[in-house]
């Protein structure tokens, strides 16, 4: 199973051209977040002066990655801002290390998470995985545990059954309805 990748870049960019700028940033938002696979973006500045935007964006993995970084999309999302944004350093990175360094100083500029599906969606992709495992839990622990105290055994099947929800069931449910869940009117 692939890992989720995170993409750093920082970008130079003149201060007069900054409401370009923010304007360019959220027209990438809106082109990558339609790509299967993505997870997220932001940018930050030292300061509201500063030549430096850091960048981030973030999917599910590198194929979905690579689907978005070769894209015609992405190629004249790039171009639009040729001449007024400069590339100075690129970084892709796998997992969350490094990502919890405390910068020196930061000014939010702004952050953009992907739309989340309705929560209704949320709840049946939820409930797909979470009623067959519940039942499972339940017939095993009244089975297996029967002369144990209800509230026992309910403690044995929930300590049993977060992780598998949370480390297989739901990452694996999300992947296999993630074109039902975000799928837009």
């Amino acid at each position: 199973m692939s890992q989720p990748v995170t993409v750093s870049i920082t970008r130079r960019v003149d201060p007069a051209h900054t409401d370009q700028m923010l304007a360019w940033l959220r027209a990438g938002t809106q082109l990558s977040e339609r790509f299967e696979g993505f997870l997220g973006s932001g940018w930050v500045r030292p300061g509201p002066d500063s030549t430096e935007w850091h960048m981030l964006y973030r999917f599910a993995d590198a194929a979905s990655l690579a689907a978005w970084e070769e894209s015609d999309q992405r190629r004249w999302w790039l171009d639009a801002a040729s001449s007024f944004v400069a590339a100075s350093r690129q970084e892709k990175r796998t997992g969350i290390e490094g990502w919890f360094d405390e910068p020196a100083s930061t000014t939010v500029v702004d952050l953009v998470p992907p739309t989340a599906p309705p929560r209704w969606k949320q709840m049946c992709a939820i409930f797909v995985v979470f009623f067959p495992l519940s039942v499972a839990a339940n017939y095993a622990t009244s089975h297996l545990l029967p002369d144990v105290p209800l509230p026992l055994r309910v403690l044995t099947s929930v300590v049993v059954m977060t992780p598998i929800m949370t480390y297989l069931a739901l990452p694996w449910i999300t992947r296999l309805l993630a074109p039902w869940l975000n799928r837009r009117r």
